[in-house]
């Protein structure tokens, strides 16, 4: 069983969805300067390199990242492996997708794209909102996909981010799965713990491929509490993803 991390690293210069701020280093302190440590300040949008959306991205009263479950964000996924024609996934696409699964990753030709080359690029594979749907519908509490938007080419309307934020369904970006085969695995993402945030950067891991009969979602009580799956009025961002 292998240990991959699927998660994009921050450096200056790194690929950033347009609009967003850049991510920025500075040295603040240097051993070489007589400091007793090394410190540095960094400064980042939200929403940079490998991130999670949460309902309140767009949805007003929405969850904040902080709030998340973090059931949700540790278990076992189902890699997708999408055909490097598609310009879009669709419900085709996801057939494979076994009831029970709570996780989904998208692997599509985004990850060869990446791995030549770690700058932005336009015209990216998304997910289609019918395929937002289907996932919705079967259940899955987490999308993933090797894109820094879900939208398709990113669509600043956000179609794919509103079905699925409505429903309750986490949003996990800039993925990095050009080493990952199609089959199921452990994935563990945690996100920043930033208060009240809209998003937030994340580390993500994948451990497996896991055995085939493993039983990928365990039981679990309905869930409860305010803003879990509960639809909101939506909170229109600057033209963002």
């Amino acid at each position: 069983m292998r240990t991959i991390d699927i998660s994009m690293p921050l450096f200056p210069g790194m690929p950033r969805f347009p609009g967003d701020p850049p991510f920025e280093a500075a040295q603040v302190a240097r051993l070489s300067e007589g400091a007793r440590f090394e410190l540095s300040r960094i400064t980042l949008g939200s929403h940079a390199g490998t991130h999670l959306d949460p309902p309140r991205h767009l949805l007003r009263g929405g969850r904040s990242v902080d709030r998340l479950d973090l059931e949700v964000l540790v278990g076992p996924c189902q890699v997708i492996e999408v055909p490097r024609e598609r310009p879009l996934v669709g419900p085709g696409d996801l057939r494979s997708v076994r009831p029970g699964v709570e996780r989904v990753l998208l692997r599509t030709s985004n990850s060869e794209r990446w791995a030549r080359r770690l700058r932005y690029f336009g015209g990216a594979v998304g997910l289609s909102r019918a395929g937002a749907r289907r996932l919705a519908g079967l259940g899955v509490r987490l999308v993933g996909i090797d894109a820094l938007s879900i939208e398709a080419g990113g669509d600043v309307r956000l179609p794919v981010h509103r079905e699925l934020l409505a429903r309750g369904v986490v949003v996990l970006e800039g993925l990095l799965l050009a080493g990952v085969r199609a089959g199921r695995y452990e994935l563990t993402c945690l996100p920043l713990r930033l208060r009240g945030g809209d998003g937030a950067p994340a580390r993500a891991i994948l451990r497996g491929p896991l055995p085939e009969d493993l039983r990928l979602s365990p039981a679990r009580p309905a869930a409860a509490g305010p803003g879990s799956r509960r639809r909101s009025g939506s909170r229109r961002g600057s033209g963002r993803r």
